[in-house]
């Protein structure tokens, strides 16, 4: 009896499974986040990674904008996320996506730090933080502080990088 409907290919063998094992993780210092890269786009043949970020009061990265999907799922604690402007909170066993294009940003207005897994589809944003970002001892290390000089040439080093990204980075969300 034929079908129309088409066949799954074969298994890829060039592909291995991957195991997320916290003691052998990078972990990434980022505009006073902590970043922990669990799985890179090398390992899923580029169609998403996974970052598990650690967001302490006050933190959070500024307005944005990329050409992928990004999933936020909320592990512990409170976030203020804006998507075109509105603002919504979100809660520990939520879970928030953000359209390709779309401006956003999210911040911890609360006391307490904030944890979740952040998906990118397709993968390349955990190359973008491994390359502005400064290696950190645990995933809740926070990076060193900067002083305004260094501030500043952080913020012109994400600027020049990141249209290689595919990331803009915008005055508000």
């Amino acid at each position: 009896m034929p079908t129309d409907l088409p066949t799954i290919p074969p298994d890829g063998l060039k592909r291995n499974l991957t195991l997320a094992q916290p003691g052998n993780l990078p972990h990434i210092g980022l505009v006073g986040d902590t970043y922990t890269i669990t799985v890179t786009g090398e390992q899923t043949a580029g169609r998403f990674c996974i970052i598990d970020m650690h967001i302490p009061p006050g933190g959070g990265p500024p307005p944005h904008r990329h050409d992928f999907e990004e999933t936020f799922i909320l592990l512990e604690g409170e976030l203020e996320a804006t998507f075109r402007g509105k603002k919504s909170i979100v809660h520990a066993g939520e879970t928030l996506n953000i359209p390709s294009n779309a401006p956003h940003q999210f911040h911890n207005a609360s006391t307490k730090p904030v944890r979740l897994l952040c998906i990118c589809s397709p993968a390349g944003q955990e190359k973008l933080f491994m390359e502005v970002g400064v290696p950190v001892a645990t995933r809740t290390t926070p990076p060193p502080k900067l002083d305004e000089k260094e501030q500043a040439a952080f913020v012109e080093k994400v600027k020049a990088l990141a249209p290689k990204y595919r990331t803009e980075l915008l005055k508000e969300a």
